[in-house]
């Protein structure tokens, strides 16, 4: 990534915020590398480098600030902008691809050698895959040791360290102390009670506009899978080594997020779903400023800065909430799925309580213990497992939904983040059931493109006409490429004033 000196030192000396994640200031005379707004003396000029990411501040033997956190910023916008194969690496090295699968499983998945790949890292972010990931471990261990009062070595494997010996190597290395000396600073603040439970912060580039966030999830909660009270975001979560639910509070500066995991090896994978589904490493600054210079959207920017995209935790429930939702109002499609997951459950406490002997209510009972636990949403997998009598729509709809649940579990539609956006939308419309529409609003909010119009959608086009915009398909369409490349922005503004 080319990084102009003289600009990264300006947002270093002013202590931007804006600019945290997107660089790292390496100070060769102390041996730390911070954030851009980090509070400690501005260094001089001859004493400075400029990473484009922490591993690679690591990779040339510096140690992360103690006071501005650098591992704990947001991350870089770039990565919700660009579809190419060093984008779609680094949301899937987020997600946990590396620790799961290693270098082969990750190159396999963007279908290049570990060579090449190696490469095109090395040359954007400054190191390769490998660091990349152990950089995100390294952060992963940190937050296990401040949070709870778990054995190191329980975190060592937690956070996909190979061995303790590497776990203890990597914290001197990157943190200039040992893991043991990272407890003790916690001080007298005390680990969240209770087994696999985790409280952080998520970092995010002001301003938020939470309640529109809060708002557009609320109106979609689904029973049992997510729900919206007093301010908090509750859902469950179906993550790659079991289950889990999260609470998200905005808050000044941060999101709190409370985890409860049933593996705390899901822990990156989590944290990387959550920011993803509030859009928290967005620019809006960028974002308002590029909206705003239209006459027609700049009283609606100017009244609510900070509008983020909601996006989604899998694709896969996305893409099964985006087939039912045509052609239907919001109320209707949460029906239509709180039919479909209530079949669901029927159907899995049956199997259970015929294995086990135990009537299905009393074992929902004793499984979820209180009506407030939430759980994650139902795998493709779940889905081709319910009768026709479960799902309560028409036939043709059914049977979409079928076909995507097999495409999905045959491999060959993909719809994890790191998809390759494009491919992606061909194999889904060639799908039976699949149009542009869904394949648009799949990109929009499964796959983060942020250039994304809805133009044929009635809510939109209702918006554009409130705001004396072109309200027809194409006209909408060549108006919207002054908002490139936000679009996906302006959809959602365009929804708020429907």
């Amino acid at each position: 990534m080319e990084m102009d000196f003289e600009r990264c030192y300006r947002a270093v000396d002013s202590r931007d915020q804006r600019f945290d994640g997107w660089f790292y200031t390496g100070v060769t005379s102390t041996g730390i590398y911070c954030r851009p707004s980090c509070p400690a003396i501005t260094p001089k000029r001859q004493n400075v480098r400029f990473f484009p990411s922490a591993a690679a501040a690591q990779g040339a033997g510096l140690r992360a600030c103690r006071r501005c956190r650098p591992d704990a910023a947001p991350g870089s916008p770039l990565w919700d902008v660009r579809a190419d194969v060093v984008g779609r690496a680094m949301r899937l090295i987020a997600d946990g691809v590396v620790d799961r699968d290693g270098v082969p499983g990750l190159a396999s998945r963007l279908g290049y050698t570990e060579r090449h790949l190696h490469r095109m890292l090395s040359a954007e972010m400054g190191a390769g895959p490998l660091a990349l990931a152990r950089a995100q471990r390294a952060q992963t261990a940190r937050i296990l040791i401040e949070t709870t009062d778990l054995a190191m070595a329980e975190i060592a494997f937690a956070a996909g360290f190979g061995s303790v010996r590497q776990f203890n190597d990597t914290l001197r290395e990157v943190y200039a102390s040992a893991p043991s000396d990272l407890r003790t600073a916690r001080g007298r603040q005390q680990a969240p009670t209770g087994a696999g439970i985790i409280a952080l912060r998520l970092a995010y580039r002001p301003p938020l506009h939470a309640r529109a966030l809060l708002d557009f999830l609320a109106v979609r909660a689904l029973p049992g899978v997510e729900a919206v009270r007093d301010g908090t975001y509750h859902r469950g979560l179906r993550l790659p080594h079991g289950t889990g639910q999260v609470a998200l509070t905005p808050a000044d500066g941060h999101v709190a997020a409370t985890l409860r995991l049933a593996d705390l090896r899901d822990l990156a994978p989590a944290v990387a779903r959550c920011r993803r589904l509030l859009d928290l490493d967005a620019d809006p600054a960028a974002i308002d400023a590029t909206l705003a210079a239209d006459p027609a959207l700049a009283p609606v920017v100017t009244a609510e800065p900070g509008i983020r995209v909601p996006r989604a935790v899998d694709g896969f429930e996305q893409a099964v909430r985006a087939i039912i939702g045509q052609q239907v109002s919001v109320t209707s499609a949460r029906t239509t799925l709180t039919r479909l997951l209530t079949a669901h459950a029927r159907v899995d406490h049956e199997v259970i309580a015929t294995e086990d002997g135990v009537p299905g209510q009393q074992l929902h009972d004793q499984r979820d213990g209180s009506p407030e636990e939430l759980r994650g949403f139902l795998s493709a997998e779940d889905l081709l497992a319910l009768p026709d009598s479960g799902f309560g729509m028409p036939v043709g709809r059914r049977e979409a939904l079928r076909g995507l649940a097999r495409a999905v579990v045959d491999g060959s539609v993909d719809l994890a983040a790191g998809v390759d956006r494009e491919e992606a939308a061909r194999r889904l419309l060639a799908l039976p059931g699949i149009g542009p529409w869904t394949a648009n609003y799949l990109a929009m909010r499964a796959f983060g493109d942020p250039d994304i119009l809805l133009s044929s959608d009635l809510a939109v086009r209702r918006g554009a006409a409130a705001l004396g915009l072109p309200d027809t398909p194409p006209t909408l369409d060549r108006y919207a490429e002054r908002w490139r490349p936000w679009r996906s922005y302006a959809t959602i503004r365009l929804w708020r004033a429907a």
